[in-house]
């Protein structure tokens, strides 16, 4: 099925009032274990910087601009150029932030990933469940490279290919129809990081048995319902009163796991010396 008519709906609700787009980012925190990892390492790794008073950080394919909104509000002292490809989820995270004060910590622009314009040198880009939309995943790479500082991370959260797709059915078509490969495989990722000059310092998996359950009751089942007709929407709030506690409890056993597999990726590459 194709996931962003659906993710489009609740961007362009969420447009609506600050304090909509405010519930979403929460929302988005709560139900995407993915968040829970990301702004874990996120905080982990700039806490163990000297240089996090001015770090300058490259939010690449902010999508709703959750993360930049994070970054913001804990590290104020950050730099965020936040980018993505798509125009309506930069102009609609734009007015948000300005809206917010924010506009002095964090900037957007329209930029494709492949074509990066994005001038550096940034300490840290960030790229969250972005890889697996783009084809030329060996040029996006070497363009972080390009613009990181020397000794600069790049955190990636992505499918796995152990299931992170959800391919089904004869057609080997995944849940969401938008990814153009089914997902990544540890020994693979790291030869294109490493191809690029970006040396992996860790790489764990994410989803594993609990998150994997947490995704399909969160996640995966409610896009199928509004897949299924729009008005379904009315029946999401009594779903999620008997689900959301157990969805919480499963993404928080995940994330104190140690995932010997699972459906998603994490990882932290640092710019090599040339």
């Amino acid at each position: 099925m194709d996931y962003d008519p659906i993710k489009n709906r609740f961007g362009d609700a969420a447009a609506s009032r600050p304090w909509i787009t405010r519930l979403l980012y929460a929302a988005l925190q709560l139900f995407f274990l993915r968040n829970w990892y990301v702004r874990r390492e996120l905080n982990r790794v700039i806490i163990q910087r000297t240089n996090r008073d001015g770090l300058r950080v490259l939010d690449a394919g902010t999508g709703f601009g959750q993360f930049s909104f994070h970054l913001a509000k804990k590290f104020p002292e950050s730099r965020i150029e936040a980018v993505d490809v798509k125009e309506e989820y930069v102009e609609r995270a734009k007015r948000f932030f300005d809206s917010e004060g924010l506009s002095d910590r964090v900037s957007f622009a329209k930029d494709d990933l492949t074509d990066l314009q994005a001038i550096g040198p940034f300490d840290l880009i960030l790229s969250v469940d972005v890889m697996e939309h783009i084809e030329d995943d060996e040029g996006v790479f070497r363009n972080f490279k390009r613009v990181l500082a020397p000794g600069g991370l790049v955190i990636i959260s992505t499918p796995s290919d152990l299931g992170g797709s959800d391919i089904s059915g004869l057609d080997g078509e995944g849940f969401i129809g938008e990814h153009v490969r089914d997902g990544y495989n540890k020994e693979d990722l790291s030869e294109k990081l490493l191809a690029a000059g970006l040396r992996p310092t860790k790489m764990i998996y994410t989803y594993g048995v609990f998150g994997d359950i947490a995704w399909r009751l969160l996640i995966k089942f409610p896009m199928l319902l509004l897949g299924a007709s729009k008005y379904l929407i009315i029946l999401l709030p009594f779903y999620y009163v008997l689900i959301l506690p157990i969805g919480i409890a499963l993404n928080f056993l995940d994330l104190r796991s140690q995932n010997e597999e699972g459906t998603g990726l994490l990882v932290v590459a640092e710019n090599q010396a040339n």
